[in-house]
Formats: C-alpha cells, sequence, structure tokens
C-alpha cells in the first residue's frame, strides 16, 4: 500500500470501527505528536488515548462547563507522517467548537 492508502485506511476503517486493538499495525512504537514546533513521544499507547477522546460522554467539568451527560463528538483534521508503512508522526487540529455549539455549551456573543 501507498502511504496515502495506509493512513486512509487506517482513520476509515481502524479509526471509525474503533478496532483499537490493530494499532501496532499502522502507529510505530516511536510515534510522536507534533503541537507546533514541540514534539512529544506518544508511542501506541499515547495514539490510543488520543483517539479514544474523540467521542465521549461529557460527565465532567470540562474547561469550565458544567457535566450534561450528552454523547459529544470532536472532529478535525489530522497530519500524519508515515515511514515503513507506520504512522511515526501525527499532528492537526481538533474542531471543538463545531460540536460545543451545535450542543449549546457554548454560546455566541
Amino acid at each position: 500500500m501507498k502511504n496515502k492508502d495506509i493512513v486512509k485506511y487506517f482513520y476509515e476503517v481502524i479509526v471509525s470501527e474503533n478496532l483499537l486493538d490493530e494499532l501496532s499495525k499502522y502507529i510505530s512504537e516511536d510515534c510522536v505528536q507534533r503541537d507546533g514546533e514541540k514534539e512529544i513521544f506518544i508511542g501506541i499507547d499515547g495514539m490510543k488515548q488520543h483517539l479514544a477522546i474523540m467521542r465521549g460522554t461529557h460527565k465532567g467539568e470540562f474547561i469550565g462547563i458544567t457535566p450534561t451527560n450528552k454523547v459529544l463528538e470532536i472532529t478535525g483534521v489530522d497530519i500524519d507522517k508515515v515511514i515503513d508503512g507506520k504512522i511515526v508522526e501525527h499532528g492537526g487540529a481538533a474542531n471543538t467548537f463545531e460540536t460545543f455549539f451545535e450542543h449549546h455549551l457554548i454560546k455566541p456573543v
């Protein structure tokens, strides 16, 4: 598979179907997350934790927002670097604004 096909399959199948036990086939043990100029080691376990927070039930206070017990899904854009068939670097941006606005957790000013 070409790198773009690996990443496409990873998100469309592995992530979408929550097949987190298969992450080691697609994520390098040395995987880092890029945050601007910073590089943070996350490895396979860190990627698993990262993916688990994209959908969840709002049960605790989050950035000052009182718990709603609603199921929230966060969308975003991912930019990944692949070497030897595995993702070695992950970066991107999450769109929390849209989800919070849609569920009336924030209001326009």
